[in-house]
């Protein structure tokens, strides 16, 4: 994959004597949208760490347009990736329009009154809210704030961008959870974006995915389309569920039927 945009080759992450990632290898391009899943402790957080740069392999590299993140400065790095991990505390009541104005670069960082805040916003459905403090929102509204943040971020920057997304639509209704992720797959099909999203919610990831990587023990364990990822039998081994796949007009629907 010459034109990858992303290119991780054998990262291996160990804490002690145990191995938290052992010699995860995928490339991707921007336009694709990869959902990584895998139960608890599979290693899902700390391989987005390493995409992200936060964490430094003890073995493998991990780079972006052909560069190490390690050879990347700091700043235009940040041009070019974005993140939203899994907890994004706020700890002042700023207002949520100044929390996405956290995200715009150089000299218009911090300008709740930049015209792309209220853009964001209004992307997400919160544009109501920049006048509320953040603590008065809500988990799922603080979670499409936060959102637009990222947006924020690397919005004006040409060419492919990289947006990493750890549990970003966890506290949102399931409605909301599909429209978020509709804006965001949208973004990538205009071929500028690639995006990847952990999640637990397996027809949510078939649903917005154009590859799934499952991961388990470190380890990864399949990287294709959803629904060559998302097969009974793997889904038995490495979550412990019954689950048939049903034929639908729209397409074919995951129907998970419980636990093992």
């Amino acid at each position: 994959m010459n034109d990858a945009l992303l290119n991780v080759a054998g990262v291996t992450v160990r804490a002690g004597d145990r191995a938290l990632l052992s010699e995860v290898s995928f490339q991707a391009r921007a336009g694709e949208r990869l959902a990584l899943l895998g139960p608890n402790g599979a290693g899902k957080s700390t391989l987005m760490r390493a995409l992200a740069g936060d964490l430094t392999p003890d073995a493998g590299t991990v780079a972006l347009q052909g560069r190490p993140l390690t050879d990347w400065p700091v700043a235009e790095l940040a041009r070019r990736r974005s993140v939203m991990m899994q907890h994004t505390p706020v700890g002042f009541p700023v207002r949520a329009d100044e929390v996405v104005a956290l995200g715009l670069p150089g000299r218009r960082h911090g300008n709740a009154a930049d015209p792309l805040v209220g853009e964001l916003l209004a992307r997400f459905g919160v544009a109501a809210l920049r006048a509320r403090a953040w603590p008065s929102l809500s988990g799922g509204e603080q979670q499409r704030v936060q959102l637009a943040r990222v947006l924020a971020q690397v919005w004006d920057t040409p060419g492919p961008r990289l947006l990493l997304l750890d549990e970003s639509t966890s506290a949102l209704d399931p409605a909301r959870q599909y429209r978020v992720l509709e804006e965001l797959a949208a973004l990538a099909e205009q071929g500028d974006y690639l995006i990847v999203l952990v999640c637990h919610d397996l027809n949510l990831a078939n649903a917005f995915a154009s590859r799934v990587l499952m991961l388990d023990q470190g380890r990864l364990l399949a990287d294709d389309v959803p629904a060559r990822v998302l097969t009974p039998e793997r889904l038995a081994a490495v979550y412990g569920l019954r689950s048939r796949w049903l034929t639908h007009p729209d397409g074919p629907v995951l129907h998970v039927e419980g636990a093992l």
